[in-house]
């Protein structure tokens, strides 16, 4: 993905990434468990990161590919699997590839984007040829979840976010090493709606030395209809468009999420 080498290569990344506070209790892991169940697979879950999704829904006994294009955290992903029973394992295959060009040779019923994944499709062409390879490993009539957040105008224009803020709740390490994350917005485009992003983690060890690692990328953020129409145009009709992960209705409360249900024409 472009502009996202840290996430690509960083082995910190990878290990701090499941301690994260806020990854740990997203709401989102039960919507994509059940939607996985009602279609009874075999799903494609694009960026599938270290399984935070992917293996409760291999352990609700789905059969689950998961595609990303780091490979520190399929490793990762792998690790965790080790720990799961044999049949979980059984039913999941892990492949390294960028979202705007794979060929996997199956189809799947379900497609899903957990997470805002599909957000660093920078360019139109790349969101479109990312929802090609996508359709494609779609069976006739198959789902796609397009999980992006609903834009903040206040957000976009707040000038206090281009310094750091948003800091977390501290999490530490098996290793004793206690971190704190934080974020700003290093640049911002308007006209592209595209922001560059880089998320601050402030680690200090137990024998007091510190360390800064950083997280940089871009993101595209997309509106509703801009969203809807690149579905439509890109061959899929849109069924639901919900505000969260409890299927609350688009427009039921604000900024929330942006959840496409989408089917393969």
């Amino acid at each position: 993905m472009p502009g996202t080498e840290e996430y690509q290569t960083s082995p910190y990344i990878a290990e701090l990434y499941d301690y994260v506070v806020p990854y740990r209790t997203r709401a989102d892991v039960s919507f994509f468990v059940e939607l996985a169940q009602q279609t009874r697979g075999p799903v494609l879950e694009v960026g599938c990161g270290t399984g935070r999704v992917l293996i409760p829904t291999a352990r609700a006994g789905v059969t689950i590919t998961g595609l990303d294009v780091s490979r520190p955290m399929l490793d990762v992903c792998r690790t965790r699997l080790a720990n799961e029973a044999a049949d979980v394992q059984a039913r999941v295959t892990l492949v390294q590839y960028d979202m705007r060009d794979f060929d996997l040779g199956q189809q799947f019923s379900l497609v899903t984007t957990p997470f805002r994944s599909f957000q660093h499709m920078i360019t139109v062409e790349d969101q479109l040829v990312s929802l090609a390879c996508m359709r494609r490993h779609l069976v006739d009539g198959g789902q796609l979840v397009l999980d992006l957040f609903n834009p903040s105008l206040a957000y976009l224009v707040d000038e206090s976010r281009l310094g750091e803020f948003g800091e977390e709740p501290a999490f530490t390490m098996p290793d004793g090493r206690r971190v704190v994350r934080r974020a700003r917005i290093l640049s911002r485009d308007l006209l592209r709606q595209v922001q560059d992003v880089e998320m601050i983690y402030d680690v200090t060890y137990p024998d007091g030395h510190t360390e800064r690692h950083l997280d940089h990328f871009p993101m595209r953020y997309l509106f509703r209809y801009e969203a809807e129409h690149l579905l439509v145009r890109a061959g899929f009709t849109v069924e639901a468009v919900y505000a969260d992960y409890d299927r609350s209705p688009y427009g039921s409360k604000y900024p929330g999420e942006l959840i496409f249900l989408a089917r393969k024409r």
